[in-house]
């Protein structure tokens, strides 16, 4: 006997379930005013347990945007597969997008005049409903794009790069201080830091407060690299070269790649961390509690921070949210095995 098949579940079952109106559920997923955050999550919910999603060509046919929202990221596709803060950051992104039955359109670019490409035709062609906008830089031309288009965005940033754009940011600032009187207090006068891209707004955002914080130091050096691996180890090598009264006691890293490539190198050198080097890492991922001896770090919930960023998002996208800057928490010192006061 062949099984009757079950019945199609409809935007009227979901309406029922919730016990909304059908244009009700229809502003929800449209992601329109006009609902309390409570009726919008409980006409979620039904759909979920219903197992409905909206028909999105229809809607398009309808005229409706796309549920669609983009990011781009000029980063090489190798180095972006082996950072562990956006693959975090695009699954909290992820997290929220599939609450409200929507996809993420990434793209890889070159250059800033290929993203500001993409971002146009992207939004001319009515592929997205808004975009996720990251790696700011001074005079930033993304801020007048957005403005000059009407695109909704999202800025990653801090709002001294990102114009009047409604950002999501850190205060790397205060983060970098923390990690450098963090170090002086455990005894460390010759301190280095293994920086990201110069050109990159939080990397001169940090550079600026490394550098006043590192003012009172016997030494501070600092290093501009690409974030991957193999660019920190060759920074590493290159201070630690020299003999012992010059090189640095302890080392800081924009990011836990090459906080563990920095690793390796001390090994290679015959150094001992942290009896020979002190090692503090960015971003805290599960690299840094895999290593021997284990990573500190300045630790950051970058699942949680994505998550933020598209939360905000669909509040630029529906009205809904409250524009401006949003600030997330700082990143918090988590010491661990390999930061110890330097042998005298």
């Amino acid at each position: 006997m062949t099984a009757t098949p079950a019945p199609r579940v409809t935007i009227k079952d979901v309406a029922a379930r919730a016990g909304v109106s059908k244009g009700a559920v229809s502003l929800a997923f449209n992601h329109k005013p006009g609902l309390s955050e409570a009726t919008r999550d409980r006409i979620f919910r039904a759909a979920r347990e219903l197992g409905w999603a909206p028909n999105l060509t229809a809607r398009t046919l309808a005229g409706s945007r796309v549920d669609v929202v983009g990011l781009a990221v000029c980063r090489p596709a190798r180095v972006l597969g082996l950072e562990p803060w956006y693959m975090e950051f695009v699954s909290g992104v992820e997290s929220v997008l599939a609450e409200h039955s929507c996809s993420l359109l990434l793209r890889l670019v070159r250059n800033m005049d290929e993203e500001i490409g993409v971002q146009e035709s992207w939004w001319r062609g009515r592929q997205i409903g808004g975009s996720i906008l990251v790696d700011f830089r001074a005079d930033d031309p993304r801020v007048g794009l957005a403005e000059r288009l009407g695109l909704p965005v999202v800025a990653v940033g801090h709002p001294s790069l990102t114009g009047g754009l409604t950002s999501v940011w850190t205060d790397d600032a205060t983060a970098v201080t923390e990690a450098v009187r963090y170090l002086a207090a455990l005894g460390h006068r010759r301190i280095a830091r293994v920086g990201g891209a110069a050109a990159l707004g939080h990397t001169a955002i940090r550079t600026a407060a490394f550098d006043e914080a590192a003012g009172a130091l016997a030494g501070a050096w600092q290093v501009a690299t690409d974030f991957s691996g193999d660019a920190g180890a060759r920074a590493t090598r290159s201070l630690l070269t020299a003999s012992a009264p010059d090189r640095p006691t302890a080392i800081v890293y924009d990011n836990d790649i090459m906080a563990v490539a920095g690793l390796s190198v001390a090994a290679e050198m015959g150094l001992r961390v942290p009896d020979d080097v002190s090692l503090l890492a960015w971003d805290d991922s599960q690299l840094c509690r895999l290593t021997h001896p284990t990573l500190s770090a300045m630790s950051h919930d970058v699942h949680g921070f994505g998550a933020e960023v598209a939360r905000t998002l669909f509040g630029v996208i529906t009205g809904e949210g409250t524009a401006g800057s949003h600030p997330v928490p700082t990143p918090v010192l988590t010491p661990r095995g390999s930061t110890a006061p330097p042998k005298v």
